[in-house]
C-alpha cells in the first residue's frame, strides 16, 4: 500500500502560512530585511528551530548561527539527506528567496514522518544564516562551515557600522570557537537537495513550475575604491579636475561594456557610495562594488583580466588612483548527475503535466558550498516575471505546493536507490 502524502494544495497551503509566520521578523518595519546576525535573524532563527520541532526533528541554532533539524535512520549515525537553504534576506527583499527551501525541507520532512515512513538514511533540514553576504564581506560563510571551508578571517571582517563578525556572533548567541567544529567528516551526507525560486523568467516563460539546475554559474565580486581630487564646484575648471565620481562612472560603463562583450555574461555595480556626496563639491573619492558572473570559470577569469586593464587605463587618463579588491570568488559548480536524475523521477511522480525543465543557475546558492563535501543538486520553481530581491517577488501558493511534492518524491527516490522497500 502506498504511503499517503499531502496533496500540492495542501502544501502550498501549509507551505504560504508557514513563509507568513517567518517573514514578520524583520529589521525594518514594512519592509523584509534580514541581515546576519541581526535581532531578526535570531528571532527568525527560533521560529524555525519550533517548526522543525514541530515536524519531528531534533533541532538547535549552531555555533554560526545556522539552524540545524536532524531526524536519525534505522539507527543513530547513519549518513543524512539533507535539505537546505537560507533564512537571511538583502535589505527590503522578497519574502520567498531562501525562505521557500527552508519551509520546504521542514513541510517535506513532517509529510514523510506523519506517512509513518521509515527511510534508510537520517534526514535534515538546515536553515542556513549568511548566503546574501550583504552585512559582511564573506562568501557562503554558514554552508562553509558545514562543508569545513570556513574563513577564520571573515570573524575579523566588520560590517558598515564597524561592527565586527565575531562580536556580532557573541552577541547573536553564538560561538566563533566553536564553528571549526562544525565541519562535517566525509561520507556524512549522502546528498544536499535546495529548493530555490529561479529568481529568472525561464521557466515562467515556458510554463513550467520548476526546473532542474544544471550548474550554479561562476562568480567574482570585488570592491573598488577611486581616489581623485575634492573641490568647490564652482570654482575647479574642468580641465584641471580629477572628479573620482565620473571616472567611477566611467568604469561601471566600462564593466557593462566587459559582460555585454562574453558570452552568457552578467556585470553588476551594485554599491556607488562618492565622498565627501556634497551638492558643491567635486568627489574627493569614490567607493563601489562590482559582481560579475558567467557559466565558465575562464570567462570570469577573462573577464576580471579585461576589468583591471580597462578599470586601469581610465584611472591613468583621468589621473586618479586605483584600488581593486576581489572579495568573492566562487568557481562554477555543476550539480550531481546522479541527484538531478532523481529530482526528475520526483517531477515525474507529482504530476503528469510537469516535465524536467534543466537550467543554470545565474545566482549563488549555498548548494555553492555544499557541493564541496557531498553530492548536491537544486529544483528551481517558478516565480512571477523572475523579479527577486525586490519586494515585488511573487510566486503561486500551488507551485510551492508541487516543489515541497517533488522534494518528498525526490527523497522517496533516494530511499529507493538505497534499497529501501517504499510503494510508489
Amino acid at each position: 500500500m502506498s504511503p499517503v502524502l499531502p496533496s500540492a494544495s495542501v502544501l502550498g497551503a501549509r507551505a504560504f502560512a508557514a513563509l507568513a509566520g517567518l517573514n514578520r521578523f524583520s529589521d525594518e518595519p514594512g519592509k523584509l530585511t534580514r541581515l546576519y546576525l541581526s535581532p531578526a535573524h535570531r528571532q527568525a532563527a527560533e521560529f524555525t528551530k519550533g517548526a522543525m520541532e514541530v515536524a519531528g526533528l531534533t533541532a538547535f541554532i549552531d555555533a554560526a548561527g545556522s539552524v540545524q533539524g536532524r531526524r536519525e535512520g534505522p539507527r543513530p549515525g547513519l549518513p543524512a539527506v539533507v535539505i537546505g537553504s537560507h533564512i537571511d534576506t538583502v535589505r527590503d527583499g522578497g519574502r520567498y528567496d531562501g525562505n521557500l527551501g527552508v519551509i520546504a525541507g521542514i513541510l517535506a520532512a513532517q509529510a514523510i514522518r506523519d506517512a509513518g515512513i521509515v527511510l534508510p538514511f537520517a534526514l535534515e533540514v538546515v536553515a542556513f544564516g549568511d548566503e546574501e553576504t550583504v552585512r559582511f564581506p564573506t562568501s557562503l560563510s554558514t554552508s562553509s562551515a558545514l562543508a569545513g571551508h570556513y574563513d577564520a578571517a571573515w570573524l575579523d571582517s566588520r560590517d558598515a557600522d564597524g561592527v565586527v563578525l565575531r562580536d556580532a556572533l557573541v552577541a547573536f548567541g553564538g560561538d566563533p570557537a566553536g564553528i571549526a567544529a562544525l565541519a562535517r567528516p566525509p561520507g556524512a551526507i549522502r546528498a544536499y537537495l535546495e529548493v530555490h525560486i529561479e529568481q529568472g523568467p525561464v521557466l515562467e516563460a515556458e510554463g513550467e513550475a520548476v526546473g532542474i539546475v544544471t550548474t550554479i554559474n561562476a562568480q567574482c565580486r570585488a570592491r573598488v575604491r577611486v581616489t581623485g581630487e575634492a573641490g568647490h564646484a564652482g570654482t575647479v575648471p574642468m580641465a584641471l579636475r580629477k572628479d573620482a565620481l565620473t571616472a567611477a562612472a566611467e568604469m561601471a560603463l566600462a564593466l557593462e561594456a566587459i559582460a555585454v562583450a562574453h558570452d552568457q555574461a552578467v556585470g553588476t555595480v551594485g554599491v556607488f557610495r562618492p565622498d565627501p556626496g556634497a551638492t558643491n563639491v567635486v568627489p574627493g573619492a569614490v567607493e563601489f562594488t562590482i559582481d560579475f558572473r558567467a557559466p565558465l570559470g575562464e570567462t570570469v577569469t577573462a573577464m576580471e583580466a579585461a576589468i583591471r586593464a580597462r578599470f586601469g587605463e581610465i584611472a591613468a587618463r583621468r589621473g586618479v588612483g586605483l584600488e581593486i579588491v576581489p572579495y568573492s570568488r566562487e568557481e562554477a559548480t555543476p550539480m550531481a548527475a546522479e541527484l538531478q536524475e532523481a529530482l526528475a523521477a520526483g517531477i515525474a511522480r507529482t504530476g503528469s503535466n510537469l516535465s524536467a525543465r534543466r537550467l543554470p543557475s545565474g545566482a549563488g546558492h549555498d548548494a555553492m558550498a555544499m557541493a564541496r563535501i557531498c553530492p548536491a543538486a537544486m529544483l528551481f520553481v517558478r516565480c512571477e516575471k523572475g523579479i527577486s530581491h525586490s519586494p515585488l517577488e511573487a510566486m503561486s501558493e500551488l507551485d510551492a505546493g508541487i516543489a515541497v511534492r517533488v522534494m518528498i518524491e525526490t527523497v522517496l527516490e533516494l530511499a529507493r536507490r538505497d534499497g529501501a522497500a517504499i510503494p510508489g
